[in-house]
Order: structure tokens, then C-alpha cells, then sequence
């Protein structure tokens, strides 16, 4: 092979590992969308989620022919909960772009000067950390209140609206107009709402964020009305003639709206790094929580000429400030064992605010990583939460020591069943030995019937943790052997409520193989690899019985997440437990793919064009079914490719690969003959 070949066989096999990652990064960022915009409850970091993004946009300018309308850098937000109606945006409500360095700011403000002249001026605004909205008004009157939903349908929550007492439902004007504003929830307000839920022994709020999204989009107005919301306007969408965005602001001032109280008008970059800078040194004076600033041209007609991609305008982008930090004090080291027994160090903090939630304690990766950062007893701290979610420690302030701090002794043995701890191999991980430890017994559990497990609605932390007192867990089978009266016999558990969750057990047998093992806990296996074996084996025991080479052979699995597999299932109590969970009824059956025959085996098979009897859904089935791979792009490996009509580059591309190039017609055909010899 000479080099030419061999750079053209290094660029494919790039191709085809960057189309894998994008397929990944799409998955996981719609499944966050939807945690975020439509249940209020996300799972990670603005940051974490940002640098995924990031990512996805880089690979997608790098090489544009891999984007497709289905991404969701092509989408804004999220879908609505249909619980209200949806609202058609005339004008799309979009996002904006994300930067995340000064440098990055400076670019954009140099390209504009460059383009449109060194008197061009910026609106440089605070970033609201809340929930956007649409108000529309008719001769001054509100009318209609909406989300922002994916940008282009959202859901109309006037009667929710209407209860925020910081938006007119008539103007100072008689002016027909649509804005577009964040709802927030002020710092003050969501104290105080998790001080009552505190009192009440309830979960409090995560942060105010969340807790806006989650109050506007509640079908109790009277709960809109306690909870005290409010919003700043930073947009006219429809309506009123302009010739600067700043105008705008002043005649909605005047209109009777609030607006976006701390803004500046700047002509240099200078000027606009200024303004950031001043926001960023603001921030914790603010009454509400921002998220960054915004950078805006001010002149509407250059905004005009500048236009807009399918998600972000290009006259603005907004600047998200580094994750927040702040100094507090640890006052304690306490040990929490986790599902699969690994022991963990906790510090407890001085109760600080950071990012909007109140931080009282965080867990530390492993005693390494405590040893490495030298946290003591006593130490001062600087901890942040990388992008708003997850707190972390940053650092030590060795330099505030004043001798009465203390090292924490690493422990020997579990401090929930006094069983000795051990390192297996060459991990760092301790970890209790003891599978009826009780505190591994609760992780199981709540684990077991979280969402992405067995999805056991209702069946909380707390309900576990008193069954479990009370003798009626002690391990994921005994779930299925609870009884309506079981659950009537708890604290505030009615006859419907005790039903509803007899009932989502019962439905959680029905589960797919897949997230019974993910279910399980088996260590290294997550969602991704459960799925994997479920759909190479017939059922459990199959995979029970699998060798760890036969395991370390099935596609993206490898060799450490196949001797886990393999010690798991030869655990006699893996077993017991397993016949158990099939005896009661849980469903382990794979969804192991029929195969018609092997007549395609080690080859790869490419569809482009349209067909007229086919869908392209039905031509992967019969690529794999027929033990090929369906592939979305032409390479040297490709087989074959199937062309329908108006097939494009993949066509030409084919051709000049030589790669063997044929109908519907004649792929059927060629699977028939094979068959029949």
C-alpha cells in the first residue's frame, strides 16, 4: 500500500469514527434537552453540557456533510410537555451562541467593526438564568403568554403568567407588541421557599432555575402566585419601529415592562471587555442569578444584513463567565459506601452559595485524590460547581493553616459493617466485601429502580430506606414480593398511592433485558454495554454462561468490561438472585437479532437515493438480518452500494472508489440467489 492509499484509508477510518462520536454526542445531548427543557431536571453541569456542544458544532463546521436536520445543533431547545396548548412562534424565539473566552468576544467584535464600520455599537447585557418567554399584546393589553419550547412551537401559560406581578396586563401604551423576556426567580424568594420546604421535611429546590422553568410550567396558577417570580425583557420580537435595539429597551421602560436593568453601550472592544468584566464583579451583588453576558449590535438594520443561522442570530453571542467559586471551611470527612461497595471520602463544608444553590458538602473521587490535594479538617477551601450542578473542591488555601487542622486517617475497615476494606488489583478504589452490607443494599436498590434502571415511579430514596428499616428489602427481589398492604402500612401512603406503585412494579417486569443489567450494577457496564448484550444474547443465562472471550468479541466491548461481566455472573448469589427476579416474572429475554443467514457477514453495505417500494428503514433490516453492516457513508471497506434515485455524492464518490455500485432490484436478488443455493 503507498502512502496516497494509506492517508485515504487513515481519512475513512476518521470519517467513520467521527460519524460514531457524532452519533453519541447527538443521543446524549438530546437526552439532556429533554432533562432540562421539559422535565426542569438536569443531570449535568451548564459546563459539562456546553462542552458537549461545543464539540458537536466543532466536528459539524470541520465537516459540514456530516450535519443533518435532526441535530441538535440545529434545534433550539426543547419539546413541550403537552399539558398545555402549543403556541406557533411567528417569530422563532432562538438561542444564541455560546463563548466561553474573552478572545472569543474580541473576534466577534472585531469581524462586525471590520465589516460594518468602526462606529458600529454593541449592547453588552446581563444573561438571565431563567425561563424565556413570549408576551404578546394587543392594544396594550396582554393576551397571550408562551414558552419558548424548541424555538418554533411553545406552550401557552397566560393564566400562569398573569400571576407574575412584575408583568403589566396593560400597558402604558396602546401599542400591538410581542416581547421576549426570562422569567426568574429571585435569590431572596428561593431561600425562603427552601427554608418552608425544609420545615415541612421536604426536598428542597436545586436552584433557582429550575425552580422558575418548574413553577411556570405548573397547571397551579395559585402556586405561580406564592412563589413570588419575575422577569426582565430583553427583546421586541413584533411590532414598533426602531432603528437601535437600545431605543427598544427605553420605549419598553416607558411602556411599563422591566427590562434588563444592567446594560452598557459600547463602540470598542475595549469598551465591551469593560462591560463583561464590570457584570462579572457585579454578579453576587445581583438580586437574581446570571449565567453570563450578552453581546449585541445595536443597530437593527445591521443585525438585519448580518441574518441568522437555523438556531443562533448572528449579531450576538453571549459570554458564559467561569464556573463560580467561593472560600468556605471544612468542618468534616465522613465515608459513604456506594452500590458496588466502594468507600468513598465525603467533606462536609460551611454551608456556602454557589452558582445559586446553597453547598454544603461534596464528594471526593477517591482517598488518592483527597491525599493529592492535602484536604484536611479545618482547611479553608475554594470550591466551585463546574457549570452550576456538581459541586467539587478546587483547591487548598494551605497559606490560611494555623496548625489545628487534621489529617484524615484513611480507614481499614467499613464504617456500615465493620467488614475489612480491600484494593482490587491495581485500582484505587477501597471497597467492602460484604454483600449484605446495608449500606450497599440501599445504593442497589435505589439504583435498580432509578429511571434509567427499572423505572420504578414513586419508589424514592426515602420509601426505600424505610423498607429496608423495616425488613422488607433485602435485596432487588424482594421488591417484587411487596404487597399493597406493605405499602399502606408507611407514613402518608393512602389506598391510591400505595396502588400506584404496586402498579409500576408490576409494569417494570415488562422491561427490556437491557436495563435489567444495567439494573444489576455489574461494574464498567453502563446503559450502552447492558444494551449490547442484550442484543447479541437470547436471554441472561446465555450471558451467564458466556466466556470472556466469546464476550471481549461482540462489537465496542472490550476486555475489561468482559471479566467483569464474566466474575459477575459467577457469583453464586448473582445466580440465585437472577432465578429469583425470573420466577417472579421479571422479563430476561434478549433482543437478540434473527439472522435470515450469514450471506453478508464481514461485509458493509451503503444506501443513498429514494426508493419507491422501500424505506431506507426496510433495506437496513435486510443488510442485517443477513449478518451485514449498514453503513451511512461510502469507504474503501464498503461492499456495496445501493442507489436509489437522485443519488448524490455518495454515488460519485463510489464510483471513484470502484466500489461495486447496484439496485434494490439487484440487492434482492443477490440475497434470493443466496439463499437457494
Amino acid at each position: 500500500m503507498d502512502n496516497e492509499q494509506m492517508d485515504i484509508f487513515s481519512t475513512e477510518e476518521n470519517i467513520d469514527k467521527l460519524k460514531e462520536e457524532l452519533e453519541q454526542l447527538r443521543k446524549e445531548i438530546e437526552y439532556h434537552n429533554k432533562l432540562y427543557y421539559e422535565q426542569d431536571e438536569p443531570e449535568i453541569s451548564d459546563y459539562e453540557y456546553d462542552k458537549l456542544t461545543q464539540r458537536l458544532r466543532k466536528i459539524e463546521s470541520e465537516h459540514p456533510e456530516l450535519i443533518n436536520v435532526n441535530s441538535p445543533s440545529q434545534k433550539v431547545g426543547g419539546k413541550n410537555k403537552n399539558i398545555f396548548t402549543q403556541v406557533n412562534h411567528e417569530v422563532q424565539m432562538q438561542s444564541l451562541q455560546d463563548v466561553f473566552s474573552l478572545e472569543d468576544v474580541e473576534s466577534f467584535v472585531d469581524k462586525v467593526i471590520e465589516e460594518f464600520g468602526d462606529k458600529t455599537e454593541f449592547c453588552v447585557e446581563t444573561k438571565i438564568d431563567g425561563l424565556s418567554v413570549s408576551l404578546e399584546y394587543e392594544n396594550g393589553i396582554l393576551v397571550r403568554g408562551s414558552t419558548r419550547g424548541d424555538g418554533f412551537v411553545g406552550e401557552d401559560v397566560t393564566p400562569n403568567i398573569k400571576m407574575i406581578k412584575d408583568i403589566p396586563e396593560k400597558l402604558n401604551t396602546n401599542d400591538t407588541i410581542e416581547v421576549r423576556g426570562e422569567v426568574y426567580l429571585p435569590r431572596k424568594e428561593f431561600d425562603k421557599i427552601n427554608e418552608d420546604l425544609l420545615a415541612q421535611n421536604k426536598q428542597q429546590l436545586s436552584n433557582p432555575r429550575n425552580a422558575a422553568a418548574g413553577t411556570l410550567r405548573q397547571l397551579d396558577s395559585e402556586l405561580v402566585r406564592k412563589r413570588n417570580l419575575s422577569i426582565f425583557v430583553f427583546n421586541v420580537q413584533k411590532g414598533g419601529k426602531f432603528a437601535k435595539h437600545s431605543e427598544s429597551l427605553d420605549y419598553l421602560d416607558k411602556a411599563g415592562l422591566k427590562t434588563i436593568s444592567l446594560r452598557y453601550i459600547c463602540r470598542t472592544k475595549e469598551e465591551v471587555i469593560s462591560a463583561i468584566n464590570e457584570i462579572g464583579r457585579k454578579r453576587d451583588e445581583l438580586e437574581y442569578d446570571i449565567d453570563g453576558a450578552v453581546v449585541k449590535v445595536d443597530n437593527l438594520l445591521i443585525r438585519q444584513e448580518m441574518g441568522q443561522t437555523v438556531k443562533v442570530p448572528k449579531w450576538a453571542v453571549a459570554y458564559k463567565y467561569p464556573p463560580e467559586q467561593k472560600e468556605t471551611k471544612v468542618l468534616d470527612i465522613v465515608l459513604q459506601v456506594g452500590r458496588t461497595g466502594q468507600v468513598t471520602p465525603v467533606v462536609i463544608l460551611e454551608p456556602v452559595r454557589v452558582a445559586g444553590s446553597i453547598i454544603s458538602k461534596t464528594t471526593l473521587h477517591n482517598f488518592d485524590f483527597m491525599k493529592e490535594k492535602d484536604i484536611r479538617i479545618g482547611d479553608k477551601v475554594v470550591i466551585q460547581k463546574a457549570g452550576d450542578v456538581i459541586p467539587e473542591v478546587d483547591r487548598v488555601l494551605i497559606e490560611k493553616r494555623d496548625g489545628t487542622e487534621k489529617e484524615f486517617e484513611i480507614p481499614k475497615i467499613c464504617p456500615v459493617c465493620g467488614e475489612e476494606l480491600e484494593k482490587a488489583g491495581e485500582e484505587v478504589a477501597l471497597r467492602c466485601t460484604n454483600s449484605e452490607c446495608p449500606a450497599q443494599t440501599y445504593r442497589s436498590i435505589t439504583h435498580f429502580v432509578s429511571r434509567d434502571c427499572m423505572d420504578i415511579s414513586g419508589l424514592g430514596d426515602a420509601i426505600v430506606e424505610t423498607l429496608i428499616d423495616k425488613n422488607l428489602l433485602k435485596d432487588i427481589t424482594n421488591i417484587y414480593e411487596l404487597k399493597f398492604e406493605d405499602f399502606l402500612s408507611l407514613e402518608g401512603f393512602k389506598e391510591k398511592s400505595s396502588q400506584n406503585l404496586i402498579n409500576a412494579i408490576e409494569q417494570s417486569k415488562n422491561n427490556s433485558l437491557d436495563k435489567l443489567l444495567f439494573g444489576l450494577g455489574i461494574r464498567h457496564i453502563g446503559k450502552k454495554a447492558s444494551k449490547i448484550l442484550a442484543e447479541n444474547f437470547d436471554d441472561i443465562y446465555k450471558i451467564a454462561e458466556a466466556s470472556v472471550e466469546n464476550l471481549n468479541a461482540l462489537e465496542d466491548f472490550g476486555n475489561i468490561m468482559a471479566v467483569s461481566v464474566n466474575e459477575f455472573f459467577r457469583k453464586p448469589q448473582t445466580i440465585e438472585i437472577i432465578k429469583k427476579l425470573d420466577e417472579l416474572g421479571v422479563n430476561v429475554k434478549g433482543s437478540k437479532k434473527v439472522k435470515n443467514s450469514e450471506l453478508l457477514l464481514g461485509k458493509t453495505v451503503c444506501i443513498t437515493g429514494s426508493f419507491d417500494n422501500f424505506s431506507r428503514n426496510d433495506i437496513v433490516k435486510l443488510i442485517e438480518s443477513n449478518s451485514g453492516k449498514a453503513s451511512s457513508s461510502v469507504s474503501k471497506k464498503t461492499s456495496y452500494l445501493i442507489a436509489g434515485e437522485a443519488a448524490g455524492s455518495k454515488l460519485t464518490k463510489a464510483q471513484e472508489l470502484g466500489v461495486e455500485v447496484i439496485s434494490i432490484e439487484d440487492f434482492i436478488k443477490l440475497i434470493e440467489e443466496g439463499e437457494n443455493k
